[in-house]
């Protein structure tokens, strides 16, 4: 009988073992995995998360520099004039002792 009693007191205290063991693993420290969920549950909570400027429709704009930036961008500017220019590279009389 006594052998009964080890053996129950044994398997009794390896499932309280067992229940303790995730009491144990918390640790004071952050982990990569933690993210940034105090911003998170801040704009969770949030009433309106929006921008007030997001629901203006009637957005500024200039309806012909809009069409004069597409015509440059759909037809290249033309090349730069050439010019007949000659450019002397080197000494012209200067002597180095």
């Amino acid at each position: 009988m006594s052998r009964n009693k080890l053996l129950l007191v044994l398997l009794g205290s390896s499932l309280l073992a067992g229940c303790a063991a995730d009491y144990l693993n918390n640790y004071d420290t952050m982990t990569l995995a933690s993210g940034d969920t105090q911003k998170a549950n801040e704009l969770l909570q949030t009433v309106d998360p929006y921008n007030p400027a997001s629901s203006n429709t009637k957005i500024q704009g200039d309806g012909a520099r809009a069409v004069g930036v597409v015509q440059r961008y759909k037809v290249p500017p033309p090349p730069p004039p050439t010019t007949s220019m000659t450019v002397n590279v080197g000494t012209s009389g200067v002597t180095t002792p």
